[in-house]
Formats: structure tokens, sequence, C-alpha cells
């Protein structure tokens, strides 16, 4: 029998959320009503939604609009979902990387280029979906503990929805990602301390009046909220030709991402829209904020906090919720979860922009650094069919280039002065 949850479930009842039919821990497999609540009560381990998919066609997804609601059959989302006003974020490009490729030494290398999305990052997929279910549960505020693009995605996405907005953030970030979570009109909130103790605080303020009828995209309704990240599962076995790579290398921070394009890979097999055939997923760290990759080196299950210490600021979570997940999904697909220094993350920057013209941020200066560690040491197929995944756009993390992005010479505007700064 499933828990009743006591928060929000006259809602829950009477609004539909498309094919879930409710929420089930992943450790101990305790069944729940849809709400807005993510631990287990029976042993704290954390909630993911679950589905009665029924019948699912390739053409009815293809014939959907050109965003995530093509795959509104696979998500906990009404029907109508892509008529309300939202920022219909998804269908990136996925970039034939051929010179990168070349440069790699790699047969077929695609980059997920999620810097397309509304506010430049893949947290508006995330946002959309969590969007719903505050939008259901009656909550007038959207709220998110955030590294940086998550607190732009959710302002953003409030005020296209109507809601009022309050994100918390580190005070260290970056100036670009500061403006943006900001410019929407929201409350915009730094706090002195790392994500995890930003974070920490939402955790608190949830139980506290002061956060009542507030929707914390990835605290209260994270269950939702991290469905949309299957989203680029979707997308890229679509773009693929409704098939799934040999290899993807994705970003991990919380590691939710990557234990959800896992889940959309899986999903995507059972409903029989690909062929089931083995593929092998890469976690990517920051050497300074690294605690997955040094448990997988290891050889450990418990992933051991740490304090970050890296210019992969959107990567700088210390303590990952998804870290013992990822490293499951690590082991399970023959893959590994591996880290690059500062250096090497805008080494990677400056390569993806020189050789395909996309402009990540640090997070995707982290996923290329590792893929190119991974290819010289030998343990990714240089023959296999690759994705690696951009999460934002470079313009948000400037400083990480800044003395690489110089003008090459400052000269008169004559064709002498041209000559003599040219000549060799």
């Amino acid at each position: 029998m499933a828990h009743t949850s006591t928060a929000a479930n006259t809602a829950a009842n009477t609004v539909e959320f498309g094919p879930a039919t409710g929420l089930s821990c992943r450790e101990c497999g305790a069944l729940y009503e849809l709400g807005p609540i993510f631990a287990c009560t029976e042993c704290f381990g954390p909630l993911e939604v679950a589905y009665d998919f029924g019948e699912v066609r390739r053409e009815d997804i293809e014939s959907g609009p050109a965003n995530i609601w093509r795959y509104r059959s696979l998500l906990p989302v009404p029907a109508g979902v892509a008529a309300k006003p939202n920022l219909q974020p998804g269908w990136t490009k996925l970039v034939k990387a051929d010179r990168l490729a070349a440069e790699l030494g790699l047969r077929s290398l695609h980059v997920k280029d999620d810097s397309g999305n509304p506010t430049h990052s893949f947290k508006d997929r995330v946002v959309a979906i969590a969007l719903e279910a505050a939008r259901t549960f009656g909550f007038h505020t959207l709220s998110c503990s955030s590294t940086g693009n998550l607190a732009g995605a959710v302002g953003a996405a409030a005020a296209r929805a109507g809601l009022d907005s309050c994100v918390f953030i580190p005070a260290d970030l970056e100036p670009a990602k500061i403006t943006m979570a900001a410019v929407y009109g929201g409350r915009l909130v730094a706090l002195e301390g790392t994500y995890d103790e930003v974070n920490r605080f939402c955790s608190e303020l949830i139980g506290d009046e002061l956060g009542e009828k507030w929707g914390f995209v990835n605290v209260n309704l994270r269950p939702f909220y991290a469905e949309g990240s299957k989203t680029l599962a979707y997308e890229i076995a679509e773009q693929l030709g409704w098939r799934l790579p040999d290899q993807i290398v994705i970003p991990v921070a919380s590691g939710s991402q990557l234990t959800k394009i896992d889940k959309g890979f899986r999903e995507l097999v059972k409903l029989g829209l690909v062929e089931d055939r083995p593929y092998r997923i890469f976690g990517a760290q920051a050497e300074g904020c690294s605690p997955v990759s040094q448990a997988f080196k290891a050889g450990q299950d418990v992933v051991q906090p740490v304090r970050p210490d890296t210019i992969a600021k959107s990567l700088a979570i210390g303590n990952p919720a998804d870290g013992p997940y990822v490293l499951d999904i690590a082991r399970r697909t023959g893959g590994a979860v591996e880290d690059v220094n500062d250096r090497e993350v805008v080494d990677a920057i400056r390569l993806l922009a020189r050789t395909e013209g996309v402009f990540a941020e640090t997070a995707g200066g982290v996923t290329v650094g590792v893929l190119r560690k991974l290819v010289r040491e030998g343990r990714l197929d240089p023959d296999a069919e690759t994705v690696v995944l951009n999460t934002g756009d470079g313009l948000k993390t400037l400083d990480a280039v800044a003395e690489h992005a110089r003008p090459a010479a400052v000269i008169r505007p004559s064709l002498d002065a041209f000559r003599a700064a040219f000549a060799n």
C-alpha cells in the first residue's frame, strides 16, 4: 500500500500528472502518492517518480513540438503542458564534432550542446518539470539553492509563469551568473558559504513558516525536477536516429543528471523505442571537487564529502546526493568517473571553441577535458560512437578564459599598421 503524504495530496489526486503513478524509494521500494516530498519516511532514501507508460510510439513523439514537451507522454506533466506559459526548453543541437574527433583520435563524436536553452543551460529542462509540479501543488513562490545556472532558470521560469521567485546562491559565484539570476525580478539572496551550506539552509527553510507555499525545485520538488534530465537521453537517442550512443561523457555535480540520463536510456529500451544494446557512461568532475571520482578510483561505495576549490563552480557540490548511484551506473555500464584540473578545464574550453565553434562554460570544459584524458589513457574506445555533453554557455564563465582571449594586436586603422603588426 502506498504511503499518504500530508502535503497537497488533494491537488495530486485531482490534477493530471500524465503517466506518473506515484513516488517510489530508490533504496527500499516504498511507494508514496504524488506530492511535494523527496525522502522516504521508512529509510530516508531518495524518492523518484514511478510510471505506467502504456504504449508510446516514435511517430507520436516525432509529431510533437520542437522542445521537451514532445516527450510529455514520458514525463510527470499534464497532456496540455505545451500550451501553458513556460520557457519550452529542449531540442537543442547535437553537433557532429568531426574536427574535435580528429584532434582527439575518435572515429565518431557528437557534442550535445545545451547552451541553446532559454537561459543557456540544461537547467531549463529540470525547472520546466518542477514548475508544473509547483503549479499543481498550489505553490506561489519558486525557489532553489544554486551554483548559478539553476538560479537563472528558476527566475526566468517563475517570471514567465507569473509566480514569485526567491533563489539562494553562494556569494562567490561568477558575476555573469549573479547578474542573470537577478535580472528576472525575483529575490536573489547570496549566502556566505559553499553550495552545500546553501542547500542545507534551504532544507531548513522548507520546515519554517517563512517557506510555506514555496516550491524548492531541487528539494521538496526534487523527484519531479530530476525527471527533466531524462529529456537529454530522449533527444540524443532520437537525434542519432533512434539509437543509443556507445559511450557518453556527462558532468557530475549532484550526480542527478547522469542517473536520469541512464534512466531515460533504459526507459527507451523498455518501451521498444530503441534497440537494447550495451552503452558505457562516464562521469566527469573537476579535480578541485571530485568526491565521486575519488571514490570510483579507490573502489569505494561511499562518497566522502569535500570542500570545493575549482573554477568549475557549476559542478562545485562537495556532498553530491546521487554520488553513490553514479558509482553504480559507471560500474554497471563499464564506464568510469574521472576528473581534470583547472588548467585542463581551460584548455578543453579553448579546444572545443577552436575546433567546433562551441563556447562552453567551465562544466563543458570538464566533460571535454575528461573525454580527452580517457582517450589518451586508452579507457574509452576511439572507434565507438561517442557523445559528450556541454551543459552551459561560456559567456557565463568568461573569467576562466579571459587571459587567453585578447586581441591579437591593437593597431591604428591603416594597412601600413596592419602590415607592420603581421608581417611575419
